[in-house]
């Protein structure tokens, strides 16, 4: 019980340590927390529209990450990281197949005519990652580049539509 109450006492005295060696660090961010907090009182639509563009360059960078661990752990182990890439690989077919889906829905007034070709190709992400799921382990030798192939396909097809719906909105009706 004594190794214990030392432990939890010298654990007490390095995070007091710490937090005295850079008290100045923490000063500054409740500073900046009260600033950014008042602004986001007074003007909320400013701060919503800055925090979705923080979570979209979050999730831009989490992707960017993601897949340089991945090409990297390719190329140094093809096959050891096969079946644990596969386990990836549908889990990003439904990430990317229910955020299509939503977005498809999210703009189908904005985009009329092209967002059905974003719909299908959420759908077509879950039955994707549904089929390489269902079909484990003997799915990882050769699903991931047919898959990610026609995952591209699809959806490059699919930016591509909206792409050029979106190049025909007007900036009066896109405001409405």
């Amino acid at each position: 019980m004594s190794i214990s109450k030392v432990e939890d006492d010298a654990l007490r005295l390095a995070i007091a340590t710490s937090l005295h060696e850079h008290w100045v660090f923490y000063l500054v961010e409740g500073i900046v927390l009260i600033g950014l907090g008042a602004a986001a009182l007074i003007v909320p639509a400013v701060a919503t529209l800055a925090v979705a563009i923080f979570l979209g360059w979050l999730w831009s960078l989490t992707s960017a990450v993601l897949a340089i661990v991945v090409g990297v752990l390719l190329i140094g182990w093809p096959i050891a990281v096969a079946l644990p890439l596969t386990f990836l690989l549908v889990a990003f077919f439904l990430i990317e197949g229910v955020a299509s889906i939503m977005f498809a829905l999210d703009h189908r007034r904005e985009l009329s005519a092209a967002w059905g070709s974003m719909l299908a190709s959420g759908i077509v992400d879950l039955v994707l990652g549904g089929l390489i799921f269902a079909g484990l382990p003997s799915t990882a030798a050769w699903a991931l580049g047919l898959l990610v192939g026609i995952n591209m396909v699809l959806g490059g097809v699919a930016l591509i539509a909206m792409a050029l719906r979106a190049r025909k909105i007007d900036q009066i009706s896109a405001a409405i």
